[in-house]
């Protein structure tokens, strides 16, 4: 453990977003529309106009400056994970003494042991991921709205600090999350790869395994909802899917145990069968409807 302190976010805090895309311009929407400073560093200079001109960031650059660095007491890292490790490794003399970093990424265990084992003592990293995002790239996609009701995961390790611990929870509920939940990287990388990860898979896979012309003259809305994340970012998740690779292995095999089981069912005339699980899935749907907010924005289960 350090022995600086870190404090809790306040308006005087200086933000620093690493990463304007959808997630990090959710991020700046949201905490430039509460009045905290929130600038940025990202690739192009088109996205900090975009930003700039909807009054989503303070200031921004495409540059690593040393001063916007070095000024930040909050560092937001929305980038692909191999280019925050990159970052980290090249850039972390610029941090000031007792800043605190935190990511959006969407995979813990590989990602949160490299930056922790590599960073100076004087900074501190705590990692989260935020259950909510977008189909789309992009800051232009970017929607705060989508954090309402959505869930927001703190990763700490045991070099965290219960301050840095209660920053992070801390900007979960600034950006709107209704509920904040702690993890250790590795359940998080276990949980992820079901919840998350399996799914894009199973996505992906229903909309390429038939070539057959003009479904989409025909298709209803049950297949548009199911197959809506099938518009993937190749190049993120693809990334994703390899650092968690063990994790989503097992998730696919148990997921082709039970669709095996459904089919057997169905070739055997088992209705009964097919109609007990469909009553299992529907109560165990219910369970994972988001909570609805009470008209001051008070999430109520």
């Amino acid at each position: 453990m350090h022995n600086f302190e870190i404090k809790p976010i306040t308006k005087d805090t200086n933000i620093l977003i690493v990463g304007l895309g959808v997630i990090g311009g959710g991020y700046a929407r949201a905490l430039s529309r509460q009045g905290y400073r929130v600038r940025c560093i990202t690739k192009n200079q088109a996205d900090i106009d975009y930003a700039l001109g909807l009054g989503m960031i303070e200031s921004g650059t495409t540059e690593v400056d040393p001063a916007l660095i070095g000024d930040a007491d909050l560092v937001v890292f929305a980038l692909y994970p191999h280019v925050f490790l990159e970052w980290i490794r090249a850039h972390q003399s610029l941090f000031k003494p007792g800043a605190l970093i935190t990511d959006v990424t969407g995979v813990k265990g590989s990602v949160v042991n490299a930056v922790q084992g590599m960073l100076r003592e004087d900074v501190e990293f705590i990692a989260a991921h935020p259950m909510a995002g977008r189909e789309r790239s992009g800051v232009e996609y970017s929607d705060d709205s989508v954090f309402q009701g959505a869930n927001f995961i703190v990763t700490p390790t045991e070099r965290n600090t219960p301050a840095a611990i209660a920053v992070a929870r801390q900007l979960g509920e600034i950006l709107g999350f209704a509920r904040i939940s702690e993890l250790t990287p590795q359940k998080h990388d276990e949980m992820i790869a079901f919840l998350s990860q399996l799914t894009h898979c199973i996505a992906v896979t229903l909309m390429t395994c038939s070539n057959k012309p003009s479904l989409e003259e025909y298709t209803g809305d049950s297949f548009r909802d199911l197959t809506r994340i099938a518009k993937i970012n190749d190049e993120m998740w693809s990334e994703l899917f390899l650092l968690n690779r063990d994790e989503l292995l097992r998730e696919m095999d148990s997921f082709i145990a039970e669709f095996g089981r459904f089919r057997y069912m169905l070739a055997m005339n088992d209705r009964e069968g097919m109609r007990e699980t469909m009553r299992a899935s529907t109560a165990r749907r219910a369970m994972f409807d988001k909570p609805k907010a009470d008209a001051d924005g008070t999430p109520n289960p």
